[in-house]
């Protein structure tokens, strides 16, 4: 299988606007992400995907490999199709762009469910992470996953599920992490597809590949990513190189 690492990157961020160019230790927040990347050696190839002059630029002149975003995007997957439509690859990995200090463990681990799966049951692959604090449970922020019994997505909720109307039951709430590794095929297909109901209601990208059938293997992981969402973030990473 070939597999490649694709980093959507956006210049423009809501929360922490241009944070991607950040200072963090000598480099940008973003070409530190590829350079993590690349050093995971779990990949035949990573590329930065942007609409942003500024990042192709910086990922560039640094010896790294970016792609230029040519329509406008809603959504991660929507970017990465874009970017791999005629590149001949196997399996592509979304990683976040914010998330300079990745963590090779789960990465590998993900991708280990497609090299088991020889019957090519599975379309996705992705991360979660159990939460116990009713807070973490009940914060819309938090997304929510349930599985099946193989460890299939059934459903993703920014709501408590599954709502515990009986709570001697001991259900356990997951956390979705969102780190993906596609199919180029199911990844091609969600490019193509509209977008229903769930998703549009929920606004998780993720539930439009369960609204047409695609299998969602989720794999149970105890690391949490450190992602730069605000400028706080950015001064507890840099305190990390220290």
């Amino acid at each position: 299988m070939k597999i490649i690492a694709v980093i959507p990157a956006r210049y423009a961020s809501t929360r922490f606007p241009a944070k991607l160019m950040q200072d963090l230790g000598g480099k940008t927040v973003i070409s530190r992400t590829y350079e993590a990347a690349v050093k995971t050696e779990l990949f035949d190839d990573v590329f930065v995907v942007t609409d942003s002059d500024i990042i192709f630029k910086e990922i560039a002149n640094n010896g790294g490999k970016a792609i230029m975003s040519i329509k406008e995007h809603e959504s991660g997957s929507d970017r990465i199709a874009e970017a791999v439509e005629n590149l001949d690859v196997d399996i592509v990995v979304n990683v976040q762009g914010d998330e300079p200090f990745i963590n090779k463990e789960p990465l590998a681990d993900v991708l280990e469910v497609f090299k088991s799966d020889a019957a090519r049951e599975i379309d996705l692959a992705s991360l979660m992470i159990e939460i116990n604090n009713w807070e973490d449970i009940e914060n819309p922020n938090n997304v929510k996953v349930i599985v099946d019994q193989k460890q299939f997505a059934l459903y993703f909720s920014r709501s408590v599920i599954p709502y515990p109307r009986d709570k001697e039951t001991g259900a356990r709430y997951y956390k979705h992490i969102g780190i993906y590794a596609f199919r180029k095929h199911a990844l091609m297909d969600f490019y193509k597809l509209p977008m229903q109901s769930l998703e549009a209601t929920e606004k998780l990208e993720q539930l439009r590949y369960l609204e047409y059938g695609k299998k969602i293997r989720m794999v149970e992981t105890t690391h949490v990513g450190i992602g730069i969402d605000t400028a706080e973030d950015l001064e507890k990473a840099r305190k990390m190189l220290d």
